[in-house]
């Protein structure tokens, strides 16, 4: 245990993590993680709302799975209504699990391997993570081969963990804000409290001109198209409560 225990603090890529910039290099990271563990592939997924409807593709934040592959999946299934998706809610455990397993994940009765099968892989290994902001995210490896110990299943949980704090800190946390300014986010959330451009601009003292260029702005750096798509993107990233 002593040994185990040392080797579980060390943890060998701890320079590359203090050493990662960018999406790239965390990339890097985890690809190599997942094959040092014997597994082909990880997904760093950020989870939706429990009662969210969710496809797989938009909540995949940093992946190296088979090009095409969600979008396959996505066509045919709906990620939200995997026994997968409903476990991730439930429990903050990692979990491992076998296409072959009769255990229901989430106690409904339903398979718990059906999002594997569909997938098209024999064997995962699950880690719910969290942002220091309580945004809760799991880190999956897939592959075929599920001969992993149990300490190598703790030794992997603790890596990936640690991948993930840096990950978040280097990168998706420098999302937060989409680049908005203050303003902009003041009449983000009046917005997503139902008020009109003609409201806000009583309610911040600005022209009614002046918040139609404001929401303009905000619709281009947030990337949607409407009000509707904004305020969901904006709670979604936690720009707005």
């Amino acid at each position: 245990m002593g040994a185990l225990t040392q080797h579980h603090r060390r943890y060998d890529f701890e320079s590359d993590l203090e050493n990662a910039l960018n999406r790239v290099d965390f990339f890097r990271i985890f690809h190599m993680m997942a094959l040092r563990y014997r597994f082909e592939h990880f997904a760093v997924l950020q989870l939706a709302n429990e009662h969210e409807v969710s496809n797989l593709g938009s909540r995949l934040v940093l992946h190296d799975l088979p090009a095409g592959l969600t979008e396959t999946y996505d066509k045919r299934h709906r990620f939200s209504d995997s026994a997968a998706f409903r476990r991730f809610h439930k429990s903050v455990i990692s979990t491992a699990w076998r296409t072959e397993d009769d255990a229901d994940l989430n106690g409904s009765g339903n398979n718990s391997s059906n999002f594997l099968a569909q997938l098209g892989f024999e064997f995962a290994l699950c880690v719910p993570v969290h942002s220091a902001t309580g945004m809760r995210y799991v880190v999956m490896f897939l592959g075929d081969d599920d001969s992993i110990s149990r300490p190598e299943h703790f030794q992997l949980c603790y890596e990936a963990t640690c991948a993930f704090d840096y990950y978040y800190r280097a990168v998706l946390a420098n999302k937060a804000g989409m680049g908005l300014t203050p303003r902009e986010t003041e009449i983000l959330r009046w917005i997503s409290y139902g008020k009109t451009a003609s409201e806000i601009a009583l309610i911040v003292s600005v022209s009614e001109h002046t918040v139609n260029s404001h929401t303009a702005t905000i619709l281009k750096k947030l990337d949607v198209v409407n009000r509707t798509q904004m305020v969901a993107k904006a709670i979604r990233e936690q720009i707005i409560q």
